[in-house]
């Protein structure tokens, strides 16, 4: 496999990688939140939110590469 092969691979992978990170971080926020923690919540949600920004701009990179 060539390089551009390699880096289509790698983004993949990352970007499943960041999902299921996501997935985790939600359910981790929402435990928080039924701890009271709701500050604590915010911040782990926070976190989702630029993960799924990563993944975005990983996406397009993706695409661009065809």
């Amino acid at each position: 496999m060539d390089e551009k092969g390699k880096l289509k691979v790698v983004l993949e992978h990352w970007i499943e990688h960041n999902q299921e990170h996501s997935e985790e971080f939600r359910q981790w926020a929402g435990k928080a939140n039924a701890l009271g923690e709701k500050v604590v919540g915010d911040n782990i949600l926070g976190a989702v939110k630029h993960l799924e920004e990563a993944n975005d701009f990983l996406n397009k990179a993706l695409q661009k590469l065809g």
